[in-house]
């Protein structure tokens, strides 16, 4: 089914709707649904297929998100976090605008990567757990499965972060955590205001495993 994007949000009711059904969300208010802003808005939205995309124009959905016109907000569940980007300045386009969202997409578990990394950098959570692992295991989407489910009960207060041994730009991580490619998989938990941390290696994950790891950092 191709849904149209982007999905008009003509009520109060409607955007709340979406933006609590989604892990990111993005809402662009606009005044004008015609406008040129508008056009890019919609430009973006078809290149970014797998991130839901709104748009309204109605003067209350955009008094009660105290947006202003031509603003494109992006909703992050992950931390309750909202980020805005202004559209009035001409320069900002559909792919500036797509860039925009690819830096800010924070899910559940969000993949570390140099264009991610600005939205980690910027969360508003202070704790971070890595699951430091070789993407082209075998087991790679059993234990992401279970890192998934433990993430579910850690929402709002651990942003859980997929890095991928693989990727030689995230060597310099594993000698951080003096880790070994060896040692893997491990977790990693960081806590960004004093750089305190803490790493185990398992042989498997388990909801258990990442619980008892967490519980006793946070305390």
């Amino acid at each position: 089914s191709t849904t149209e994007k982007p999905i008009l949000l003509n009520s109060i009711a409607d955007a709340e709707a979406f933006i609590s059904g989604a892990e990111v969300a993005v809402i662009g208010f606009f005044q004008d649904p015609q406008s040129p802003e508008a056009e890019q808005f919609r430009l973006a939205a078809a290149q970014t297929p797998e991130v839901p995309f709104g748009l309204s124009s109605s003067a209350a959905v955009l008094s009660h998100h105290g947006a202003s016109a031509n603003t494109v907000a992006l909703f992050r569940r992950v931390d309750n976090d909202r980020r805005d980007l202004d559209m009035n300045n001409r320069e900002v386009d559909a792919k500036k605008l797509t860039r925009f969202v690819r830096m800010n997409e924070l899910r559940l578990v969000t993949e570390y990567n140099p264009v991610t990394s600005i939205g980690v950098m910027q969360s508003s959570l202070q704790f971070n757990l890595l699951l430091i692992t070789d993407k082209m295991s075998p087991k790679h989407p059993e234990r992401m499965r279970k890192f998934r489910a433990a993430a579910e009960l850690y929402k709002g207060k651990i942003l859980f972060i997929l890095l991928d041994s693989n990727l030689k730009s995230n060597e310099r991580v594993l000698s951080y955590f003096q880790l070994k490619k060896s040692q893997l998989p491990a977790l990693a938990i960081f806590h960004t205001p004093d750089d305190e941390h803490d790493v185990l290696t398992v042989d498997e994950i388990s909801i258990e495993r990442v619980q008892d790891f967490c519980n006793p950092f946070l305390q």
